[in-house]
């Protein structure tokens, strides 16, 4: 097996209310379902969109009412965008609250341009200017 031919394909995250969180992504990120697996017990949900092959995987649990946790190790969701600043308000229109935008510089060089929000989960996700770095 060949490991350095690998390609990351999906972010799994699970959700307490798979409605609402469907909803959010379809507002917050332009995603859509492309593909839902229904089990007794469970139900998984892929989102995505034409920009990349990458899916993001919702993971319901029919039993679970409580919040889930999400630790120490989480960071974030990252995507890119082509526009921060019109990104930015269209989220702030959509009252998801993001933070101020922030420039990242790295030895007197620009770096990224970001901000977050969060999703009804407490999943917190990066919005980046895309650059060289970023695409």
């Amino acid at each position: 097996m060949n490991i350095h031919t690998s390609k990351l394909i999906h972010t799994m995250i699970r959700v307490r209310d798979l409605e609402t969180s469907i909803a959010f992504y379809q507002a917050a990120l332009g995603l859509e379902i492309k593909e839902q697996f229904i089990f007794d017990e469970f139900t998984l949900t892929y989102l995505g969109n034409q920009t990349t092959d990458f899916e993001l995987e919702l993971t319901y649990n029919h039993d679970t009412d409580n919040d889930y946790s999400h630790g120490s190790g989480y960071g974030h969701i990252a995507v890119s965008v082509e526009d921060i600043e019109e990104s930015f308000h269209g989220l702030t229109l959509l009252d998801m609250k993001p933070t101020n935008i922030k420039h990242l510089n790295h030895k007197n060089t620009h770096l990224a341009s970001f901000f977050f929000i969060q999703d009804p989960d407490g999943y917190k996700i990066e919005f980046l200017q895309r650059s060289k770095r970023y695409r």
